[in-house]
């Protein structure tokens, strides 16, 4: 990859890996040679954006990227991460006007040599997790009958997603969740949790259909923050935002591996 100016659009030709249409997948997060992710590649167009971010809605593209540095320098610190919980918790409530915030899952993935099955990049077009696990997280953390009044009124879950570093290798893609229809989504489960939470997950993966719009940022910067939608609970509103790593055509042998930071939030309205 050339590392051109924020001037230059940087489009790119890579394959996109989809799960076959009409397979469900189970994934093992600690061990993915025992997972089954029955996948395709495909070859797509997958554009830079970094010149469409100050036109980007969540009720038009399903995501926005920020331009805000982090808050917090060490994320294997658990004070600092705590404050970046709390950060992306306040962010969303301001981005949504939502009563109500929590998030869970913080995941630091790296592409490095010998890094753990689970804190390695994804590698397939997903949706983090749907009503079910939204519901369930929701009774797991808030008092019972807290629980189910939230549950009653509109809801919605976020993933932020942030390089810790500059991306040189193993981007990140989102799918414009405008062009993905319901029919494109075929179910997953990860078994026994992720990310600190300790019960099954259920989301979705994404098989292929050439009308799919794929983001990226060249070069993703730390201030670059990306928070994207994966579930409303108002069925006709731009939702499930997949996303994926990928491997852009020409990065150099050298290139630093990826370091990132993401975080999933339940968002609430009275």
């Amino acid at each position: 990859m050339q590392n051109d100016s924020d001037t230059i659009t940087h489009d790119v030709e890579a394959e996109i890996r989809y799960v076959v249409r009409g397979e469900k997948a189970t994934f093992y997060a600690g061990d993915r040679d025992r997972s089954y992710w029955p996948g395709e590649d495909h070859l797509v167009t997958i554009h830079d954006i970094r010149g469409e971010k100050d036109r980007l809605a969540f009720d038009r593209n399903g995501f926005v990227v920020l331009d805000e540095p982090s808050p917090v320098s060490d994320y294997a610190d658990a004070d600092q991460l705590a404050a970046y919980c709390r950060y992306c918790e306040d962010t969303v409530k301001r981005l949504t006007g939502a009563s109500k915030v929590v998030s869970f899952g913080a995941i630091r993935r790296t592409n490095a040599t010998g890094t753990h099955g689970h804190n390695q990049p994804a590698n397939g077009a997903h949706v983090d997790y749907g009503a079910k696990t939204v519901a369930d997280y929701t009774r797991q953390i808030l008092p019972a009958d807290e629980a189910e009044e939230r549950l009653a009124k509109r809801h919605m879950l976020f993933n932020l997603w942030r390089p810790i570093s500059t991306v040189e290798s193993a981007p990140f893609a989102l799918c414009d969740a405008s062009t993905v229809k319901r029919e494109d989504l075929f179910p997953s489960e990860i078994v026994g949790g992720l990310g600190g939470v300790d019960f099954s997950l259920w989301g979705f993966n994404l098989a292929y259909n050439p009308a799919h719009r794929w983001c990226w940022l060249p070069y993703q910067r730390p201030e670059e923050m990306m928070v994207f939608k994966l579930f409303d609970t108002e069925d006709d509103a731009v939702q499930f935002t997949a996303h994926t790593s990928f491997n852009p055509p020409d990065v150099p042998g050298d290139a630093a591996p990826r370091e990132s930071i993401e975080l999933r939030t339940i968002a609430y309205f009275d």
